[in-house]
């Protein structure tokens, strides 16, 4: 019956379709799947016994696939394809559920959940907070609006000043590379530039390596506005919390500014290319005229600390170098400058950063996926262009240790000497210092913090004097094994590393340690070029009479240590800044082990662990701060420099201090944290956001409670003889 039925609808077909062809693919099309080969059984007229085999053939292997089926599915088995011996006719062979369909149905499930949840929260903005209400209590109001219910009003104006990287910049001219990105961010925003062109977006992120300028044809500048740095990133909170906390007691545009600039500039170029200091100074001009001669709250982030201490010199120095406002400019345009993380001494990171163009994260990284950051993703060897381009940018160079080893330590003392980060307790017996390794109070070796850079374990335990005494044969059989520097072409990847000759290289792990004295003669050494300009922007000592008239120059304006405050005893000076966080603050390096001549030469050792008396991780000891700057940097010029009548603080301008316990964020509501005390993060502290509020609406130090210094941990740098100098012989 079934053979019947068969021949006659390819009867039919036959007459509608005339032709074998046509016939054929009609045919396949109705039986597709299931698997016989018409086109063999109608050119067969052979017999009867063809026929018959064909038609058993059609009985039982109708799931058998054609030849061109066949082809089409090259990684599957025949045999996997075949109909199962008991499956009954007319039924079609169970699916095979395969690992592509896994992984499909997951992603597609966890898109589905995605979407849905973000649709439940758009809807019904309330049922977060009610159910997170139910389960952790209720959330803490922001402080925009306990303080509106407490009939506080906007008075003062508020200027931010952002710190390094945190400011968008768009394009305005560039190469042909960089055709479609008129005044769209090269830097902030999504970055999708990096990895849609990401030579063409390093060559427009560098500056000239001579001029620290604009490279012809190319013209990058800041975002302007509150949108400059309110995110970082879509998601990434900068200064947004705080901008929305201030509107609510009645802040806007015409009370609030962004005082954004090129941060990658040094801070004089800013005003050479851009003049964006006069623009600065016309803008505080401007708000204090508007808002009924009430003077300015500055509140300065990270960098922008820095680059409003130069700002304030710059203001009230004679043009053409300064501003020309005068001595009183200050006293009568400034109320507060609430520096938040300032760096006023520097930090050990930068350094890191234009020595090897690496940190803590990139050797973690390094230690888990050895190759991946010395390889050519997206098409680039990645650290060598990071290294390249950051070397471009003056700013960075502001952020070196400043005080050399007066304030940072040398080889036998440092200030944090003896944080631990165990927190275990001192032994009552300390294990007695030998030749070899100095011990400290917890029986283990000494950290010796001063030592910024050290080029082996041995070269952070040993005594100073071991140093001295040290056969240079053992140095040799050391470096013995260094690879040698091939001669092969390096392209446009090009460092200053490049221009050393091995020899030379091998030279400087000999020395043992460096201080923050001497790596910044290091770094004169491996990028000359960048220490030129460096020398000629930056200052990074200590000045004995900060009135001496060579102190004039803008290069020591940043320097709080070469520079004195302005002459406005009633301005006061705060520092609000991030504890609780282990903090980068020295490392131990070793020779690259590749004798690639384009890769970098050294390498943080992430090898080497604990078993010292500070707190070692991965080839770098940490120190107590805010994860980005060491309390140290952020707290000691409001804590000791600048305290009382000094020879930095000339006219006795109060100073306020007060850290921020780090908490971390207790749920998901809370986001990066409302008790963070990590460097960006606590831009997003609540408590940081009431007490700048308060004195923006009139409240001074006293008034909110910090004329007393709440701090956890002081800067002790009494045992120090060195720093006793800066203590006390600047107090007047």
């Amino acid at each position: 019956m079934f053979q019947l039925r068969r021949r006659k609808l390819e009867s039919g077909i036959h007459k509608v379709f005339p032709g074998d062809d046509s016939k054929s693919k009609l045919v396949n099309q109705e039986k597709k799947g299931h698997g016989a080969d018409h086109r063999d059984e109608e050119k067969s007229h052979e017999g009867e016994t063809v026929k018959k085999q064909g038609d058993v053939q059609t009985e039982h292997t109708r799931n058998k696939p054609t030849e061109s089926n066949k082809s089409d599915k090259p990684g599957i088995k025949q045999e996997e394809l075949q109909r199962p011996p008991n499956l009954p006719p007319g039924k079609e062979r169970p699916f095979r559920w395969r690992c592509v369909d896994n992984c499909c149905w997951l992603i597609g499930y966890t898109c589905f959940c995605w979407w849905t949840l973000l649709v439940l929260y758009s809807a019904l903005p309330a049922l977060p907070q009610y159910v997170a209400e139910k389960v952790i209590g209720p959330t803490p109001d922001p402080p925009g609006v306990k303080l509106a219910l407490e009939g506080l009003n906007a008075k003062h104006p508020v200027v931010f000043i952002p710190g390094i990287v945190t400011g968008g910049l768009e394009l305005w001219q560039g190469r042909p590379c960089a055709e479609g990105l008129f005044r769209k961010r090269l830097w902030g925003g999504t970055f999708g530039e990096v990895y849609k062109r990401p030579y063409c977006w390093m060559e427009h992120m560098s500056l000239d390596n001579e001029t620290g300028l604009d490279l012809p044809g190319m013209r990058v500048r800041p975002v302007s506005g509150l949108v400059a740095a309110d995110y970082f990133a879509p998601g990434y909170f900068v200064w947004a919390v705080l901008i929305e906390n201030l509107a609510r007691i009645g802040y806007e545009e015409r009370n609030m500014h962004m005082a954004a600039y090129d941060w990658r500039l040094s801070f004089q170029n800013t005003e050479v290319r851009d003049k964006r200091l006069t623009r600065l100074k016309n803008t505080i001009e401007t708000l204090y005229e508007m808002n009924d001669n009430n003077k300015v709250v500055v509140v300065p982030h990270s960098m922008g600390a820095l680059y409003f201490l130069h700002f304030m010199k710059w203001v009230e120095a004679p043009k053409p170098m300064g501003g020309g406002g005068g001595d009183q400019w200050c006293a009568k345009y400034l109320k507060a400058v609430m520096n938040v993380g300032g760096p006023f001494l520097g930090l050990t990171k930068s350094f890191a950063g234009l020595f090897s163009a690496e940190g803590k994260d990139i050797a973690v990284a390094r230690a888990f996926a050895p190759g991946v950051p010395y390889s050519e993703m997206f098409g680039l060897q990645t650290l060598q262009y990071i290294m390249r381009v950051t070397r471009t940018w003056d700013a960075v160079m502001s952020l070196l240790p400043k005080g050399g080893e007066k304030v940072w330590g040398d080889a036998d003392w440092s200030p944090e000497e003896g944080f631990n980060c165990s927190k275990s307790k001192k032994i009552e017996k300390p294990t007695k210092n030998s030749s070899e390794v100095e011990f400290g109070p917890h029986g283990k070796p000494l950290a010796h913090y001063g030592r910024m850079v050290a080029f082996g374990r041995q070269a952070v335990q040993k005594p100073s004097k071991a140093f001295k005494t040290m056969s240079k044969e053992s140095e040799m059989n050391d470096l013995s094994t260094a690879p040698l520097r091939s001669n092969a072409s390096c392209g446009d990847i090009w460092t200053e590393y490049h221009e050393m000759s091995w020899d030379t290289l091998q030279k400087i792990p000999k020395e043992g340690y460096y201080t923050a004295t001497s790596i910044i003669d290091l770094l004169r050494k491996v990028a000359p070029k960048m220490m030129r300009r460096a020398d000629a922007n930056w200052g990074f000592g200590v000045a004995e009479n900060p009135n001496d008239s060579k102190y004039n120059h803008h290069k020591y304006w940043a320097n709080p240590l070469q520079t004195t405050l302005p002459n406005a005893p009633e301005l006061e000076i705060y520092c609000l800044y991030g504890v609780g966080i282990l903090t980068e603050r020295s490392y131990i390096y070793k020779l690259s082990p590749t004798s690639d001549s384009c890769y970098i030469p050294f390498r943080i050792d992430s090898s080497v662990e604990g078993e010292s008396e500070g707190c070692l991780k991965g080839g770098v000891h940490f120190v107590d701060g805010d994860e980005t700057v060491p309390a140290l940097s952020t707290g000691y010029m409001c804590q000791k420099g600048w305290r009382g009548k000094t020879r930095y603080n000339p006219h006795g301008l109060k100073t306020f201090v007060k850290e921020y316990d780090h908490t971390p964020p207790a749920n998901l509501l809370e986001g990066r944290g409302t008790q963070s005390g990590s460097h960006v993060d606590m831009l997003g502290n609540f408590a940081l956001i009431e007490e700048v509020m308060r004195v923006a609406a009139g409240a001074s130090g006293e008034d909110i409670g910090v004329a007393e210094d709440r701090v956890s941990q002081p800067v002790d740098m009494s045992y120090s003889a060195q720093c006793t100098v800066i203590e006390f012989e600047g107090q007047k």
